[in-house]
C-alpha cells in the first residue's frame, strides 16, 4: 500500500473549487490500495496537514484543525503526490517543479506541459506552429496597458472583429473573463483582466458551440467521448460552471455528427501531445455554427472534479467510473516517474 498525498486549496482565485474537487477525488480513492494524507494550502500560501473528515475540506473548515507542515515533512510522509490545485501556483508548473526537486512521483503534467497549457497565449502560439486550429488572438501586457490604455485598446480594436473575449492568460474557471462588443467595453475588460494577470489575451468571438473532451495517458493518450456545454448565460462563466441555478445544460455525449466527434477527439490528442501534457487533461473546443470548423480553445491540465465537472462525466460515459479514472491517473504518474528514472 503506497502513501498518497492529496494537495488542495492554494493561492489562486480558484481556491474554493479546488476544495470541492479534492473532496470528490478523496471520496473516490480505494483505501485498500492507498493510505491517504491530506495537505491543504491556505490562500496565503501556508502548507498544512489535515486529518479530519472529508466534508470539512469541501466546506472550507479544514483549516480550523489543520497543523502547519514543512515541505521536508511532507516528503517524508508520502510516496506520491496528487495535486488538485486549480489555477496559478497549482496548475502552472510551480508545484510540479517542487515535486521534481523533491524527487516525488505525482499525478498529471510536468513543469513544461503545465506551464504552457496554463498560459493561453503560449499554448495558442504552439497550436499555430503545429497546425492545430485555434481562433485569432492578440496579446496585451498589464505594463503596456498601464502605460498607454488608449493605445492598447485601439490596437486590439483594429486587430480583431467584435465581439471579442478578454481573458487573463493564466487563470481558469472563467475568472476575469469578459465578452465585449465595442471599444468602451474592450477597455474596461482589459483593465479588469489586468487585475488577475500581467498577460492578457484578447480573442475573436466565434458564434459557436462549446464542446469538451477528456484525455488521459502519457506517450499514447486516448480521448473520451465529447460533451457539450449549453450555457443560459451569454457565455460559460464562473456562475454557469459552479452554480445550481445558472441554467446551464451539460450534454454527455454531445449531439454532434460522428465526423465532427472524431475530429474533436483526434485534435484533442494532438494538442495534448503538442503541449507535452501527461496523465490527464480536459481539452476545450469551439465548433463554428456557421462553418462547422473546429477550434481548440484551451487545455486544462487539472480540470475540475466537482459534481458539476465535465471531465469525470465524460470518462464515466466512456466506461471509466470515477474511482477507476483516479486510479489510472495515479498509475500514469508512476509510469512517467519510472520512465524518467530508468533511461
Amino acid at each position: 500500500m503506497d502513501r498518497l498525498g492529496i494537495f488542495f486549496g492554494g493561492r489562486s482565485n480558484e481556491h474554493e473549487i479546488s476544495l470541492l474537487s479534492a473532496a470528490a477525488v478523496i471520496s473516490s480513492i480505494d483505501r485498500t490500495k492507498h493510505e491517504l494524507f491530506y495537505f491543504g494550502i491556505t490562500r496565503n500560501g501556508v502548507w498544512k496537514h489535515y486529518e479530519g473528515p472529508v466534508e470539512a475540506i469541501a466546506d472550507g473548515s479544514w483549516e480550523n484543525t489543520a497543523e502547519d507542515v514543512t515541505v521536508d515533512q511532507v516528503r517524508a510522509m508520502i510516496d506520491f503526490a496528487f495535486p488538485v490545485l486549480h489555477g496559478p501556483y497549482g496548475e502552472d508548473g510551480k508545484i510540479q517543479g517542487l515535486f521534481e526537486m523533491l524527487d516525488l512521483p505525482y499525478a498529471g503534467s510536468g513543469v513544461t506541459g503545465s506551464a504552457i497549457a496554463m498560459d493561453k497565449v503560449a499554448a495558442k502560439q504552439i497550436f499555430l506552429s503545429t497546425g492545430i486550429p485555434t481562433c485569432d488572438f492578440a496579446l496585451v501586457t498589464s505594463e503596456a496597458l498601464a502605460a498607454d490604455p488608449e493605445g492598447e485598446t485601439e490596437r486590439c480594436d483594429r486587430s480583431l472583429p467584435y465581439p471579442m473575449f478578454v481573458k487573463p492568460a493564466n487563470m481558469g474557471s472563467s475568472v476575469g473573463i469578459s465578452k465585449v462588443r465595442n471599444k468602451a467595453e474592450l477597455k474596461a475588460a482589459l483593465l479588469l483582466a489586468s487585475k488577475y494577470d500581467r498577460r492578457i489575451i484578447v480573442e475573436e468571438g466565434i458564434n459557436c458551440r462549446e464542446v469538451e473532451t477528456g484525455v488521459i495517458g502519457n506517450e499514447s493518450p486516448e480521448a473520451a467521448c465529447v460533451g457539450e456545454i449549453v450555457a443560459k448565460a451569454d457565455f460559460y462563466d464562473y456562475k454557469a460552471k459552479y452554480s445550481d441555478d445558472a441554467g446551464t445544460m451539460i450534454l454527455v455525449p454531445a449531439d454532434i455528427d460522428d465526423d465532427t466527434r472524431e475530429r474533436v477527439r483526434s485534435i484533442a490528442v494532438k494538442a495534448y501531445l503538442a503541449l507535452d501534457c501527461a496523465g490527464f487533461a480536459r481539452v476545450d473546443f469551439m465548433i463554428d455554427r456557421d462553418t462547422g470548423a473546429v477550434y481548440v480553445n484551451e487545455i486544462n491540465t487539472i480540470p475540475g472534479f466537482t459534481k458539476y465537472s465535465m471531465f469525470p462525466m465524460l470518462w464515466g460515459e466512456s466506461g471509466l467510473p470515477f474511482g477507476e479514472l483516479v486510479e489510472r491517473i495515479v498509475d500514469y504518474g508512476y509510469e512517467r516517474y519510472n520512465a524518467k528514472n530508468n533511461r
